[in-house]
């Protein structure tokens, strides 16, 4: 689907495959009023006043840019349905350890979503490391996925939040057979 300035609107993918979005973005809270689920920069979410930032919980995802800390979203997490993490480029990585973070250490078990420069050879590493769902607008990336592809490689050089499928790491010793 392309809009009008020729650019692909982004569809969004899972490991069960392509799924309807039931999120809108909303940049600021007076966009909270209407009916519906919303992702929200930190920013706005942690400017809500407690009691607003509590009704709204249900149907609210937060945002968080590769800058943002994570940490100051933790307090948050229980009830909070999704997180997105962006990749403003595919060249930072940043996100991934969130995605890491948020599964491991914080044991969140809601949606983690990845939005932006999101591209095929990144698509099983997002999936290791935490990610649900995936934003994709990458038409090489799309087309990929929508045939049926995953990609990533059989060895992997460190653990995850998702044990590796083959249950191989590359730096592990192998007995002689």
């Amino acid at each position: 689907m392309n809009d009008t300035t020729g650019t692909i609107e982004p569809r969004l993918w899972s490991e069960q495959g392509f799924l309807d979005n039931r999120w809108r973005r909303a940049e600021s809270a007076e966009e909270l009023d209407s009916e519906g689920n919303f992702i929200v920069p930190l920013e706005v979410f942690a400017a809500l006043d407690e009691a607003a930032r509590s009704a709204l919980k249900p149907r609210l995802g937060v945002e968080l840019q590769p800058g943002d800390d994570v940490e100051a979203l933790a307090p948050h997490l229980d009830g909070l349905p999704l997180v997105a993490l962006a990749f403003p480029a595919y060249t930072d990585g940043r996100s991934y350890s969130k995605a890491q973070l948020l599964r491991s250490r914080y044991a969140y078990e809601g949606e983690v979503r990845a939005t932006g420069d999101v591209l095929f050879d990144q698509v099983a590493h997002m999936l290791r490391v935490g990610f649900s769902t995936l934003e994709v607008k990458n038409a090489p990336t799309l087309a990929r996925l929508e045939a049926g592809q995953r990609g990533g490689i059989g060895l992997h050089y460190q653990p995850a939040a998702r044990a590796a499928s083959s249950g191989a790491y590359s730096w592990r010793r192998q007995a002689a057979g």
